[in-house]
């Protein structure tokens, strides 16, 4: 089996190096570099599996990278970190990461990050085949979600969506009406075990949101969100 591809972008010499180890040591394949052009043209000639990108790096920061991949790609990202600072981090997010890390980060910590954000990439069609047996798209006004095809569409036009934001749709699509809180779609839709950042939720809701129809998920202030059937 092919190893997994990480592209990895970070300036600290030391933090590059070390991980880069630790992530070679759990098996992965890994392109490591010291700044965001490098990271850019790394990504288009590898076409790596995943992109591990530090929010300050020189040349091309970390949120710009991330917008210049989304272009191009779903390929999951995970931003990193200095400090767990909430422009930082939605900045991330919304620029279309997938997940984030704070650093000093355990290595622990980060390879099952990374584990969660590739199940959750590989594996969308298998929880939606696991949810239902609908027989058929699932049709809300003028969303159509096809859990089989993978697909779906908005007054007939093809919606793209991140592996993330499918599966978030998926959660809300095979649940029409019944309130999601926050803790259960990091759970289900993230695979964290344990607490998380509900602003990884929010912006992806936000993201979800603006490709769907504004109106489409429901906010139950103090409770979570809702699909309106």
């Amino acid at each position: 089996m092919a190893e997994t591809h990480v592209l990895f972008v970070e300036d600290d010499d030391v933090i590059r190096e070390a991980t880069q180890l630790a992530l070679e040591r759990d098996g992965f394949a890994v392109t490591a570099v010291p700044d965001g052009l490098s990271g850019l043209e790394a990504f288009r000639a590898d076409r790596p599996d995943i992109a591990l990108l530090d929010v300050m790096v020189p040349g091309l920061d970390g949120v710009s990278l991330c917008r210049r991949i989304r272009d191009e790609s779903t390929v999951p990202v995970i931003m990193l970190s200095a400090r767990a600072d909430a422009i930082d981090v939605v900045l991330g997010l919304e620029a279309g990461a997938d997940d984030y890390v704070t650093k000093p980060f355990d290595g622990a910590v980060l390879m099952a990050r990374i584990r969660a954000v590739l199940r959750r990439f590989g594996h969308a069609a298998a929880l939606a085949a696991g949810q239902g047996d609908q027989g058929g798209p699932l049709v809300f006004g003028e969303l159509e979600v096809d859990t089989e095809g993978m697909e779906v569409r908005r007054g007939g036009a093809p919606v793209g969506l991140t592996p993330t934001e499918m599966r978030l749709l998926l959660e809300f699509s095979t649940a029409p009406g019944t309130v999601l809180s926050r803790d259960r779609l990091l759970e289900r839709v993230w695979d964290y075990g344990w607490g998380g950042d509900t602003r990884v939720v929010d912006v992806h809701v936000q993201r979800l949101r603006a490709k769907i129809g504004q109106d489409r998920i429901e906010t139950v202030r103090g409770f979570g969100y809702k699909l309106r059937a």
